[in-house]
């Protein structure tokens, strides 16, 4: 009997940067995208437009975790990049097997903080608190394993 494949669950990952291993509730915004430029010689037979590759785009990755006693992790790093605007990590998310072993990774490139966002809080509510933080970055390298 043939062996039969099935696709990986999304609940078991691992969000890496800068030496620290984070557990984030929610990782998203792993999306890249390439402008098209359309052209047309003057000279072409064919009256179309011809569509090419222009320059890539990103969008923001948003992370969201619990919020834990005298942790500042997320506020630390987004006031050290108002003052030094060099500062970029390159964050490594990985989506991971029973084994947890990783099957997917991603490798987000000189990454920084454009948005923090505290918890939404309620006095009726039974949840738990979560921060999230959005990172704008230079670019996505994906690799399987």
């Amino acid at each position: 009997m043939a062996d039969e494949l099935w696709p990986v669950p999304k609940f078991h990952f691992t969000v890496e940067w800068g030496g620290l291993d984070i557990g984030f509730q929610e990782v998203s915004g792993l999306e890249m995208e390439t402008q098209f430029i359309e052209y047309r010689a003057g000279n072409d037979a064919e009256l179309v437009t011809r569509k090419i590759p222009g320059l890539k785009k990103h969008g923001t990755i948003t992370l969201k975790k619990g919020v834990f006693e005298d942790d500042t992790t997320f506020y630390d790093w987004f006031a050290d990049v108002q003052t030094n605007t060099e500062r970029r990590e390159d964050v490594t998310i990985s989506l991971l097997n029973e084994e947890n072993t990783p099957v997917m990774t991603w490798v987000v490139r000189n990454a920084f903080p454009v948005k923090i966002s505290g918890p939404d809080l309620k006095a009726d509510a039974n949840e738990v608190a979560l921060e999230t933080i959005e990172l704008a970055h230079e670019g996505i390298e994906q690799s399987a394993g």
